[in-house]
């Protein structure tokens, strides 16, 4: 059998697996097709910053991005990974004030940009897209809550499963590939772990068949089993 060919995410993909421009009326659809804009982020590059004034809603095609704050004594916290598919930036853009966290680019990726004006419109004239915004903004506070929750009461092995489960998060992260080009020490970052910790957990979630760890990254192998594990 030939190997399998790993398929091209194109901007025009992007859209038609998003669940908010399927259900635009066909006026918008051609509208916003025509006003998205491109861009290439190279592997520990930013996308944005803290402190820019937002001008465009973001959505991964391709790669996968990190979402961080950083201080000045040089401590950071990563928030959680953008993979392909996830749709993000939209809580500046609503509250028009500047970017409060960092998209960094964990390895190549490529970004649709919808401008400030474009996401304004669909949010005054298509119902459909605000009902969307009000279900994303829902879904990340409670994966956000959860989190919280979960740094408080569950081991280290379910954190880092958590981790690694909301990275396909159907509603956040619909596009997510099961290889992931991770490093232990980022998981450990989304986990609240440290890296040793994380390390061993890895290895345990990978012993009990869940995952595989190689060189370079993490495949998922059981998914509905990673998802269970993660609530202790």
């Amino acid at each position: 059998m030939p190997p399998s060919r790993k398929v091209q995410r194109t901007l025009a993909s992007l859209l038609e697996q998003s669940a908010w421009y399927a259900a635009l009326s066909d006026a918008a659809r051609q509208r916003v097709l025509a006003q998205m804009l491109e861009a290439e982020v190279p592997a520990g590059r930013a996308l944005c910053q803290e402190g820019d004034l937002p001008r465009h809603w973001y959505g991964a095609i391709s790669g996968l991005l990190k979402w961080s704050v950083a201080r000045a004594d040089g401590r950071s916290a990563t928030l959680g990974g953008l993979s392909a598919g996830s749709w993000f930036g939209e809580g500046t853009l609503l509250q028009g004030v500047p970017r409060s966290a960092n998209i960094v680019a964990l390895r190549p990726s490529r970004v649709a940009l919808m401008p400030e004006a474009t996401f304004m419109w669909l949010r005054e004239h298509e119902r459909p897209f605000t009902e969307f915004l009000l279900r994303q903004i829902n879904e990340r506070m409670q994966w956000f809550l959860g989190n919280f929750a979960a740094l408080l009461l569950l081991d280290p092995d379910s954190n880092v499963a958590r981790a690694l489960a909301g990275l396909f998060h159907p509603w956040l992260h619909p596009g997510s590939d099961p290889r992931l080009e991770v490093t232990q020490e980022e998981i450990a970052h989304l986990s609240g772990v440290s890296r040793q910790r994380c390390h061993a957990a890895l290895h345990r979630l990978a012993k009990a068949g869940l995952i595989e760890v190689a060189y370079g990254g993490i495949t998922v192998i059981d998914l509905p089993g990673l998802r269970q594990r993660m609530q202790g």
